[in-house]
């Protein structure tokens, strides 16, 4: 072997090792990232900012929507309301400048005025931006033209309950199909085939809930979880069929599910406000088993905890009452610290320490540190409310709040 090709098989190498995607790319092409866990691969990030906060290297406005960034090969996905418009945006994620932009008429209204625009955010794979809007028109669009592949209208497909909030559960990829809790009865959850829409499967009558999927193997078992607005239920992504489930959901019909279920090798974290509070449980292939639960450890409104190193760092409360940060031992549920009046954030965890965008616009950098609370930079850089989830690729984080998306520089 020549030393050209030596030297060439050597970056690649690195550049595998170092945690990059297969676009070479440390891309967050989901809610929640790359493994859906709001963890992060990328290292050499800061560790503190003026007080203005990190260096500002594009901003744009917006329209408005809870929509969260989703960024690959390049393109940031904005999903955003534009008037009686719901539309889709790719935009050049160095510069902030539009590539293509694909739009279609809503008449969504929310019921309770906590905004009119998309929830969902956009997933992207293999070349394609899978988006759902908030009444449920799904679409499947190229990423390089913004050409519609296809599109289905759940609600006319799928009839279900409006909701509070409309639609807002991010849909996940599975193999070869996309799956989504569409709530409808004989069609609680749905896989379709992600090239052509084209129905796969429909399981359970549960329905939709503010949780997102999320996918993984225990034992020699593959698992889709779905937190829906009945409880857990884990499938068999090749046909729906049900393994095992869990009613989990608060007595009060006035209530939600909205945070993600947080996988740790083989037991799944559950949280709900409304007097539901956390349940740890241990998974077998066709079975659940409580290893611990109580409404006084943390109950998250809407926002998901991380797991770091056997403990659990997320938010316990409801919004409207001020929630507090804490960390909790994932093993016994006991609380190791609390933060009071931290409120409702998006979290990432990144480079051993915490970036979170605070409900009031407020940016905060954090240790990961179970035995007390450290801060390390905080600015106010948005006008909230701020509900949309971070955004965190190649060195550029990502937020944004009812007016404007904004780039920041946090690499070292």
């Amino acid at each position: 072997m020549n030393w050209p090709v030596k030297l060439a098989l050597l970056i690649s190498t690195c550049l595998f090792f170092e945690g990059k995607s297969p676009s070479g790319a440390s891309d967050w092409p989901q809610f929640l990232g790359p493994d859906r866990n709001s963890v992060s691969r990328e290292k050499d990030l800061i560790k503190s900012w003026p007080k203005d906060g990190p260096k500002i290297l594009w901003e744009r406005e917006v329209g408005v929507g809870y929509s969260g960034p989703a960024v690959s090969d390049g393109s940031l996905i904005l999903f955003h309301r534009l008037d009686d418009k719901e539309v889709v945006e790719a935009l050049d994620s160095q510069t902030g400048k539009t590539r293509w932009s694909f739009s279609y008429d809503t008449n969504y209204q929310d019921d309770l005025g906590k905004g009119d625009g998309p929830r969902s955010t956009s997933l992207l794979s293999n070349g394609f931006v899978y988006s759902l809007g908030a009444e449920g028109h799904l679409h499947c669009l190229d990423l390089k033209t913004g050409k519609k592949i296809w599109d289905r209208a759940l609600a006319k497909d799928y009839p279900f309950r409006k909701g509070f909030f409309g639609v807002a559960t991010s849909p996940i990829i599975e193999g070869d199909a996309l799956v989504l809790n569409v709530g409808s009865k004989g069609a609680g959850i749905v896989a379709f085939d992600k090239m052509t829409g084209k129905e796969l499967w429909k399981a359970t009558n549960h329905e939709a809930s503010y949780s997102s999927p999320v996918a993984a193997t225990i034992g020699s078992s593959r698992h889709l979880f779905f937190l829906t607005r009945e409880g857990l239920v884990s499938l068999d992504p090749a046909d729906g069929k049900v393994r095992c489930s869990k009613r989990w959901r608060s007595r009060m019909a006035a209530s939600v599910n909205a945070a993600t279920p947080v996988v740790v090798e083989d037991q799944v974290f559950l949280s709900a406000c409304y007097g539901t509070g956390a349940v740890l449980l241990k998974v077998t292939k066709d079975e659940l088993e409580e290893i611990w639960k109580g409404d006084e450890t943390l109950s998250n409104h809407y926002d998901t905890s991380i797991h770091h190193a056997g403990f659990l760092y997320g938010l316990d409360g409801r919004q409207e009452e001020g929630a507090q940060l804490r960390c909790v031992d994932i093993k016994t549920g006991k609380v190791q610290w609390t933060e009071k009046s931290f409120g409702c954030a998006s979290l990432i965890l990144a480079d051993g320490r915490f970036f979170a965008l605070t409900e009031n616009g407020d940016l905060v950098l954090f240790e990961a540190n179970p035995k007390a609370y450290h801060e390390l930079a905080r600015a106010s850089v948005l006008a909230g409310p701020c509900r949309s989830p971070l955004a965190l690729a190649n060195g550029r984080l990502f937020g944004r709040d009812g007016k404007k998306l904004v780039c920041w520089d946090v690499k070292k």
